[in-house]
């Protein structure tokens, strides 16, 4: 079974997501800081659509986790576009 993001999306929006941390991370080591870990993946999906699945929570984990990367870069001076 494909994973399933919340909008029904598939591989494809879910392959963003590991390239948005991964150019986070990159960032965060050129500048000389270590981040905390990322949200890991979720492994119970269903794949039935479900209201509030795990892929939810995890976009929101993840979209955290972004905007607190992105602002302990900020707080350093790197001024790169945000990804």
């Amino acid at each position: 079974m494909e994973p399933q993001t919340p909008s029904g999306e598939g591989d494809h929006a879910a392959a963003a997501v590991p390239a948005a941390i991964g150019a986070l991370q990159q960032r965060a080591r050129a500048a000389g800081i270590t981040l905390r870990a990322p949200p890991p993946e979720p492994t119970t999906c269903c794949g039935r659509g479900c209201s509030g699945c795990v892929w939810e929570s995890y976009d929101n984990a993840v979209d955290y986790w972004c905007e607190q990367a992105e602002e302990a870069l900020r707080k350093l001076g790197d001024v790169s576009p945000p990804v």
